[in-house]
């Protein structure tokens, strides 16, 4: 934490130095010269730290000059000492009574899901899409992600899933898509793909922002009459909301949900724990299936006694869904006629029971979580009997045994869950079977097991001679679930049961022996996890809408045509005007290697690209023919290798075609795509009647405009063009005059940022007639040298190379640069950005920086054309954002970090006790008691909630339209002399975020101002009142956010070393 800071007020605070100086300068003499060197050892040394500055330094790296020696016994204390994760010889329950929090190893905060996200290959044709059940797009989703587009992301997920945070919560994911993830071939392993999906879910449930009907739709009242046919469905759980929500996407109006609780969610709500899946999930998610007018009745159930599907199309239902799940346990016989109060339990019982005590806004009652005490036994093997086993340990169990008739390899549970189990000290027993429960004075005191073996055939069997005695005080019995009420199926007559007593249904319509009725979920038995139940529904939902829409006389296409997820951020207008021509939206294809051919561009504009630039192409007389190999990736990235390079060097050269072929083409692609704006990049040596030629075959074309390529930085300039002709300023002038004087279109002229000055470059073009400029071109470089000296790209015997384009995120910087220099001085000048432009967030940096469209190479080769989605989602976001004021402290899409770590808040230690303690060692132990001791506060504190309610954040301002963010940066550019010298800030690390790695430290101290200490028990940094708020801590700080930038609460009065001789001007 900061401590205040000290004005010096003149005074030098040099330790034992500053005195002898002062009264030097008092005898009116001039301070250096009045300093001899006997005197200056006397003071002390100025190239020595001082001694507080070694104490600081007293942990900081230092060169090893020797072995390091330290006894085994010592060692031992060490690792205790900094230890994180449990300790294996530890056997002890950590405390969790009545603790809810996140205990998930996938969630992620926003650092660790950035990080993540740009470890994805985004494969094509990925495997992980094709093992999903929902058909999730995946790489598409991860993609938005590692670009901050974290709407995009979530619009792509509940496009294919209405509970797609959900899934990403209880998603068995290791055994579904990240089973099939192809960095199981590499030695990082897997991404993390349901921690990714509840991250960018979690964003925009925090946006607060509705579902709306696809706007593609005619109003409700303008629909067919079909649309308003009567539907039902049965049970509020997954596959319904689900179901419900596509036809709802469909344009269906009158759709009601039936469920037999008070509460709506199903499983979700009731028996899985809110440690895995909190309740304003599920809520959440019903909300946004309720805007598009899906209505829910609590309290109605099918039975005999209330709703039957004969009842139903006897009121005019014209079909129906059956998602109730499977509402009774399944109880084994030793178990008949034993009660709750004798500590007996299904997982049907107990897991409502503590969700009812644990979900805030589930319901009005405020139940008490179960008392459960001493041991107990949890019975099964799947995921629901894991779910019981962790949650006793929350309801107070002492000790929890997991118990299973067969062996671990045949454990039904997912990896995640059992893992979770035992990291909280549940202990399994493998190979029993019950026999026998024994009860005394009305409790259950123990259970009896035989041991189970499996014979040669694979067979398993009980072996009665083998017998088990645990003691216990509570028994849940965790078996599965069926329907055997029989006032459920015969509310379900006429339809037909299958050998289990299921309802029998077609897999692939979901559609029952009765052609009106469908169902989904656990009642049909094919479902095993939440994701399969969603997929259910959504199956289920095109076949009704087909069946519903035969009734009525319409025919729908044979293959599904499934609606996305649309919300107000979907309508936003990203269309921009320049030079006269109209833009679809800001995004295009520079011209480079994504525009090799037009039957590439072909396909930019089928993907949603706004505009595209042809490959410079020449005349005949200067064609080309390229050298390889020519495009490689660049060092800049380290060791990071496929999608994510910061940048590329290449040493092509223009087009290889003819400038027939492209003129041709420019033709064919106009007529196909009239609302694309399509540029023909041409180029030529200092010829005038070269250029006139050129220009005028590429108007006659169709080209919407022309952009002269005077920038190729690497061959061309050798023949006396691009480069040749772009760091001249009368060359440019002259070239575009000639240009002017051809063509009637508008033109733009490329430039090259390997020039002093280049706005001057660009005023020249001004002049010469050019309608804007594009900057800039990639930058001359060479990329690197192998170890034996040879270049890469080295072409050839001889291994040559020459000077390349570096182009990519790394050289963003410099066409910002550009960009804002030449905005500024030619304002209102259109210029076409180029140059590491890779995401919609960085598109918003060039347009704020005085650009009106955006040019696209490098994204495109560490990706594919489909990026463009991304990109138009990404801006139309940032746009709409700005309107919500509820959002005005967010950075573009990311929301407020608050103090967490592994992505899950953290309680503020210092807050309830008064004192710092970071996450390690004896001090995490001591973080956990306080925390314990804090949940049991808390839970004698509560009180009755009222159901949840859900804001909608809707626009307050106008929603920016692309010409009202351009140049909206430039008013805060200006020189160094401008900015103020009084407005000083300092370091400020929130501990709790902190992970101890001591990285602010060490830069501070070997390239900064030595103004942090660092605790040598707790690893604490502590920032001191010498902190002169260089910043450099938080760049290098690996925890977003732990660090920050605040006001200097005093005047900021730097170290000069020595005293000024003269008073300075300023």
């Amino acid at each position: 934490m900061l401590s205040h800071m000290i004005a010096t007020n003149g005074t030098n605070v040099m330790n034992g130095f500053g005195a002898g100086l002062e009264a030097a300068a008092a005898e009116g003499g001039s301070v250096c010269g009045s300093l001899r060197p006997e005197s200056a050892a006397m003071a002390g040394v100025l190239s020595r730290d001082a001694p507080d500055i070694e104490s600081i330094l007293a942990l900081n790296p230092r060169v090893q000059a020797h072995a390091t020696l330290r006894s085994t016994a010592a060692k031992k204390l060490d690792k205790k000492h900094w230890k994180r994760n449990t300790d294996k010889n530890c056997f002890t329950c950590e405390k969790l009574e009545s603790n809810f929090d996140d205990i998930k190893h996938t969630t992620l905060g926003e650092r660790g899901a950035l990080r993540e996200a740009v470890r994805c290959l985004k494969c094509a044709d990925a495997p992980c899409q094709k093992s999903c059940p929902t058909s999730l797009d995946i790489k598409s989703f991860i993609t938005s992600i590692a670009n901050k587009n974290y709407y995009g992301a979530a619009k792509l997920i509940f496009s294919d899933n209405p509970l797609g945070l959900t899934c990403g919560m209880v998603c068995p994911t290791s055994d579904l898509c990240v089973g099939g993830c192809n960095l199981h071939a590499a030695e990082e392993g897997p991404i993390n793909i349901g921690g990714l999906q509840q991250f960018a879910t979690e964003v925009f449930k925090a946006m607060n922002i509705p579902q709306i009907r696809n706007p593609s739709l005619p109003p409700p009242e303008h629909m067919p009459e079909a649309y308003s046919a009567k539907i039902a469905l049965f049970g509020a759980g997954p596959a319904s909301i689900s179901c419900a929500s596509f036809l709802a996407r469909l344009g269906y109006s009158n759709i009601t949900i039936f469920e037999k609780q008070e509460y709506v969610g199903g499983l979700s709500t009731s028996e899985i724990p809110q440690f895995r899946l909190p309740y304003d999930v599920v809520n959440f998610e019903i909300e946004l299936m309720k805007d598009l007018g899906v209505k829910i009745i609590c309290g109605k159930s099918l039975s005999t006694d209330e709703m039957t599907l004969s009842s139903l199309k006897e009121n005019g239902y014209r079909a129906a869904f059956i998602g109730i799940g499977l509402p009774e346990p399944k109880k084994d016989h030793i178990f008949q006629g034993l009660t709750q109060v004798q500590g007996f339990y299904t997982s049907k019982d107990f897991l409502p029971l503590v969700a009812k005590s644990s979900k805030t806004g589930m319901c009005a009652c405020h139940s008490p979580l179960p008392s459960i005490r001493g041991a107990v036994i949890v019975l099964g093997a799947g995921d629901t009997a894991f779910d019981c086993a962790t949650s006793a340990l929350r309801c107070g169990a002492l000790r929890v045994f997991i118990v299973f008739r067969k062996g671990f390899v045949n454990i039904r549970a997912v990896p995640e869950e059992m893992e979770l189990a035992k990291e909280e000290k549940c202990e399994f027993l493998p190979f029993l079977s019950p026999r026998k429960v024994i009860v005394k004075d009305g409790k259950i005191v123990a259970m009896q097991f035989v041991r189970t073996e499996q014979d040669e055939t694979g067979n398993w069997v009980e072996d009665e001679e083998q017998t088990v005695r645990l003691k216990a005080d509570v028994v849940i019995s965790a078996f599965g679930s069926v329907l055997e009420d029989p006032k459920v199926k015969e509310a379900l007559s006429p339809i037909k049961f299958n050998r289990w007593g299921l309802p029998e249904v077609n897999p692939e319509t979901m559609q029952t022996s009765e052609p009106w009725v469908f169902a989904g979920g656990d009642v049909v038995g094919m479902a095993n996890t939440t994701v399969e139940s969603v997929n259910d529904g959504k199956q289920a939902s095109w076949y009704i809408h087909k069946h519903i829409q035969a009734q009525y006389g319409t025919s729908v296409p044979s293959q599904p045509t499934m609606p996305l997820f649309y919300t107000p951020v979907d309508l936003v207008d990203i269309s921009v005007e320049m030079a006269g021509l109209r833009f679809p939206n800001p995004f295009g294809l520079a011209s480079a290697t994504p525009a090799t051919s037009t039957p590439m561009i072909r396909r930019a504009f089928e993907a949603g690209w706004g505009f595209a630039l042809t490959k410079t192409f020449s005349l005949d007389k200067d064609i080309v023919t390229n050298v390889s190999p020519r495009i490689i990736r660049g060092t800049t990235s380290g060791p990071l290798y496929g999608p994510g390079q910061s940048s590329f060097l290449n040493i092509e050269l223009i087009s290889e075609k003819t400038a027939a072929y492209w003129c041709h083409s420019v033709t064919e692609l106009k007529a196909d795509f009239p609302d694309n704006i399509l540029i023909a990049s041409i180029m030529c040596s200092y010829n005038k009647s070269d250029w006139m030629e050129l220009s005028k075959m590429a108007e006659a074309s169709g080209a919407d405009a022309l952009e002269l390529n005077l920038s190729c930085p690497h061959g061309m300039g050798e023949r006396g063009m691009g480069l040749a002709c772009g760091q001249d300023p009368e060359l440019v002038r002259n070239i575009c005059r000639w240009v002017r004087q051809a063509v009637r279109v508008p033109f733009f002229a490329k430039l090259t940022p390997n020039v002093t000055d280049i706005v001057s470059i660009a005023r020249a073009a001004k002049e010469g007639g050019a309608d804007g400029v594009t900057a800039t071109n990639t930058v001359s470089g060479l990329m690197g040298l192998k170890a034996d000296g040879t270049p890469w790209p080295a072409v050839g015997i001889g291994r040559r190379t020459t000077y390349g384009g570096v182009s990519g995120t790394a050289i963003r910087p410099i066409a910002l640069r550009a960009v804002t220099a030449i905005a500024r001085a030619l304002p209102g000048f259109p210029i076409l950005a180029t140059g590491g432009i890779d995401s919609a967030e960085s598109g918003l940096q060039f347009l704020h920086s005085g650009a009106s469209v955006l040019q696209v190479c490098s994204a495109i080769q560490n990706q594919d054309f489909t990026v463009i989605e991304d990109y138009c989602t990404g801006l139309k976001a940032l746009l709409y954002l700005k309107s919500i004021e509820e959002l005005a402290d967010w950075d573009g899409q990311s929301p407020p970090i608050i103090s967490h770590q592994k992505g899950k808040p953290v309680p503020r230690v210092a807050e309830l006790m008064g004192q710092k303690l970071p996450s390690f060692g004896p001090y995490l132990e001591q973080r956990k008691k306080i925390i314990a001791a804090s949940k049991i506060r808390q839970k004698d504190q509560n009180t009755a909630c009222s159901p949840l309610q859900r804001k909608h954040f809707n626009s307050q301002k106008p929603i920016p339209a692309i010409k009202d963010v351009i140049g909206k940066s430039l008013q805060y550019l200006g020189t160094f002399g401008e900015m103020s010298i009084m407005e000083q800030v300092v370091a400020l690390i929130d501990e709790e975020m902190c992970i101890n790695c001591g990285k602010c430290y060490m830069t501070c101290n070997d390239s900064g101002y030595q103004a942090i200490q660092f605790d040598p028990e707790t690893h604490l940094p502590t920032v001191s009142d010498t902190c002169t708020g260089c910043t450099l801590c938080l760049s290098v700080c690996p925890i977003m956010d732990c660090i920050r930038m605040v006001s200097r609460a005093t005047p900021y009065q730097p170290k000069r070393g020595l005293p000024l001789a003269v008073k300075p001007v300023c």
